[in-house]
């Protein structure tokens, strides 16, 4: 998404007048909603720090720094939790909100705020994912796991998906409204495609109907229904983790991080990187089952 350089007359507008003219921007760019309202939070938290009516010529580093400064301590107002939640907000806030005084003319002289490192939060084995599946009430239920898990969408493409987007023949799935606009090529897996197939079908689908007609918390509620009956831990069972799910069992069975990567929509590899910690730990425990619980264990050291 390229929104180029602000016009001339932006160095004179105010902050909340520049902010308005960057919006602007971002809609001509063709950004989504969700991106537009990710920037929009990040800088309005930014402009009221500052000043609304402040001008961008009197704004520089010492005012970004500032700000970044102040919400590491003190959070940000909306915030329920502190410690890498905030870390992680503050990563994303701060890329916007430079992104913008760039835009605005201004020369941004501060590190960057790294992403928080962490795990992942959850992963199921692909046995939950079969399980998930034989409790599933009707083909809509299989439609998402079966998405979520062979394709690793996240749950605003599977919802925003149209039959449209769905290529039967070749086995791919256009996500047209990825995150930060980005579109991209999946592909589907057996159950996906079978179960898709039969769905558009039996609800004879036009090219324009969505496939998954639901709310974000239509879709949790579901998940967390069919996880009761497939007797897992309701808590254990996301859209997101399906998702994780789906990196995790690709990286197990030997893809390349730079195809998962591709797959999963990022743009840096190093957040697909997060995955292969799940991975070294299957090698671990492999490790420790043959030469630590084995019945020949490893070497015995004598001093």
């Amino acid at each position: 998404m390229e929104v180029g350089v602000a016009p001339d007359y932006v160095v004179n507008l105010s902050l909340g007048e520049a902010f308005e003219e960057f919006i602007l921007a971002l809609e001509l760019a063709g950004a989504s909603r969700s991106t537009i309202r990710a920037y929009r939070a990040a800088l309005s938290d930014f402009v009221e720090f500052v000043g609304r009516d402040v001008t961008c010529r009197d704004v520089g580093s010492r005012s970004f720094v500032g700000w970044m400064l102040t919400r590491r301590r003190e959070g940000f107002r909306r915030e329920k939790t502190g410690g890498r939640g905030r870390g992680v907000t503050l990563h994303y806030y701060s890329m916007f909100v430079r992104r913008f005084l760039e835009w605005c003319g201004v020369d941004v002289r501060a590190p960057r705020v790294p992403r928080p490192r962490g795990g992942v939060s959850g992963v199921l084995s692909w046995d939950d994912i079969e399980r998930l599946i034989a409790a599933s009430r009707d083909l809509l239920d299989v439609v998402i796991v079966s998405l979520l898990a062979e394709a690793g969408l996240r749950s605003a493409e599977l919802l925003s998906l149209r039959v449209g987007d769905v290529d039967l023949s070749s086995g791919e799935i256009r996500v047209r409204r990825g995150k930060y606009g980005k579109s991209r090529v999946v592909f589907l897996g057996p159950a996906s495609r079978d179960a898709v197939a039969r769905y558009i079908e039996l609800k004879g689908l036009d090219a324009n109907d969505r496939l998954v007609p639901l709310s974000y918390q239509g879709l949790y509620k579901r998940l967390k229904s069919l996880a009761r009956r497939a007797g897992l831990p309701v808590e254990s069972v996301r859209p997101h983790v399906l998702r994780h799910t789906f990196a995790t069992e690709a990286l197990r069975r030997g893809m390349s991080l730079p195809v998962l990567q591709r797959l999963l929509g990022h743009s840096d590899i190093k957040v697909t990187q997060v995955y292969l910690h799940l991975v070294k730990e299957d090698l671990r425990r492999e490790y420790e089952r043959v030469f630590v619980g084995g019945e020949r264990a490893g070497l015995a050291f004598v001093s």
